[in-house]
C-alpha cells in the first residue's frame, strides 16, 4: 500500500486555446492514480469541495480504484483549480487558484500506518496552513515507513525562495527518495550544477535522489554511484502530468525490484548502477506515455507491457 499526501485540483486546460477543458489534476492526485493503474494499491489524503469539480474529482479518483483517506478534508470552501496553456511545444504553464487549510488533528492519526511508503510534495507540501499537517506527518511516520518527496515548485505560489528552499531541504532530510525536475533546481540552487545538489541532498538523509532533465533524460544518485539515462524524442500532445507520472513508474519499479518500504532503506542506499537505470527506464517510461496523450492521463501496466512487446520500451524525451 501506498499513500500519497497533497492537492487534488482541477486543470483548465485551453484546447483548443481560450476554450477551456476541465482535467482532473493536481500533482499529488496525478502520482495517486497512476500509481494506481500501474497495480499499487494507493490511498490519497487531501482536500476538496462539494461542488461540481470536486464531485468530478471524487469520481476520477474512485473510477481509477484510488482510496480516498478519511481524513481528508471534504468542505473546502472550492475545489482548487489550475488554468494551464499549453504551448506550440506542449509546455504547460499554469495560473492556480488552490485551497489548502489544516487538516484536524485526528486527520494524521491513519495515514500511512503500515505503508510500504508515503509519498508527497508540490504545493500540499509547502503552502500553509495545510503544509505544516503534512510535514509533522512525514516525520511521525519516518520511523516505519518509506518517504517519498517530489518538491515540483511553482515559484508563483511559493513565496521567498530562501523560505522555500529551507522548507524543501527539510523534507528532504526526512525523505528516503526524491524526484525534483532540473528546472526546480535551477529555481532553488540557480547556477549550480544537479550532480552538486543532488549529492549533497543524499548527504542530508535521502539514499536516492533522481533528478528528471526533460530532453536530457534523467540522472539518479546513491551512496553506491550515479547512473545517467538518456532521452528519446517523442511527440509530445503535452507535458501536463509527465513528471507526476515519472514518480509513479519511478515508486511501481522499486516495488517491483524489492527497493520499497523501510525495512528496505539500507539495499536502496547502495542500489547499484544496474537496478537505478532499471528504475530510471521505467519511470521514463510512464512519463512517455501521458506526454503523448492530453492531461494527466498516464498508461495502465497493461498498456505500458503492450507497448514494450510492439516495440520495445518508450522513453520519454
Amino acid at each position: 500500500m501506498i499513500t500519497v499526501v497533497g492537492e487534488a485540483l482541477v486543470d483548465l486546460i485551453e484546447d483548443p486555446p481560450g476554450e477551456a477543458v476541465a482535467h482532473p489534476g493536481g500533482s499529488p492526485a496525478n502520482v495517486a492514480v497512476a500509481l494506481a493503474r500501474l497495480g499499487l494499491p494507493t490511498t490519497l489524503l487531501t482536500q476538496l469541495a462539494d461542488d461540481a469539480y470536486g464531485r468530478m474529482l471524487r469520481t476520477h479518483l474512485a473510477d481509477n480504484s484510488v482510496r480516498l483517506d478519511p481524513g481528508s478534508v471534504p468542505d473546502l470552501p472550492s475545489t482548487s483549480v489550475a488554468r494551464t496553456k499549453v504551448d506550440a511545444d506542449g509546455q504547460a504553464g499554469y495560473d492556480f487558484r488552490i485551497r489548502w487549510g489544516s487538516f484536524p488533528g485526528v486527520a494524521l492519526t491513519g495515514a500511512g500506518v503500515g505503508d510500504e511508503c508515503l509519498h508527497t510534495g508540490s504545493l500540499g507540501a509547502i503552502l500553509s496552513p495545510g503544509a505544516d499537517d503534512v510535514r509533522a506527518l512525514v516525520h511521525a511516520r519516518r520511523a516505519s515507513t518509506m518517504i517519498s518527496y517530489d518538491p515540483n515548485c511553482r515559484p508563483s505560489l511559493m513565496g521567498d525562495r530562501s523560505l522555500t528552499r529551507s522548507r524543501v531541504e527539510d523534507l528532504v532530510a526526512a525523505s528516503d527518495i526524491v524526484k525534483v525536475s532540473e528546472e526546480d533546481l535551477a529555481w532553488l540552487h540557480p547556477g549550480r550544477r544537479h550532480e552538486q545538489v543532488g549529492r549533497e541532498w543524499l548527504d542530508l538523509g535521502a539514499r536516492l535522489v533522481v533528478v528528471t532533465r526533460g530532453r536530457g533524460g534523467a540522472w539518479g544518485v546513491t551512496r553506491r554511484g550515479e547512473v545517467q539515462v538518456d532521452a528519446r524524442p517523442v511527440e509530445v500532445v503535452d507535458t501536463v502530468g509527465a513528471g507526476d507520472a515519472f514518480t509513479a513508474g519511478l515508486l511501481a519499479a522499486l516495488s517491483d525490484l524489492g527497493l520499497l518500504g523501510a525495512a528496505r532503506r539500507e539495499a536502496l542506499a547502495v542500489a547499484g548502477d544496474g537496478d537505478i537505470a532499471i528504475v530510471l527506464r521505467r519511470a521514463a517510461d510512464v512519463a512517455t506515455w501521458t506526454c503523448r496523450r492530453r492531461g494527466a492521463d498516464p498508461p495502465t501496466r497493461a498498456e505500458l507491457a503492450a507497448g514494450e512487446s510492439a516495440g520495445g520500451p518508450l522513453r520519454v524525451g
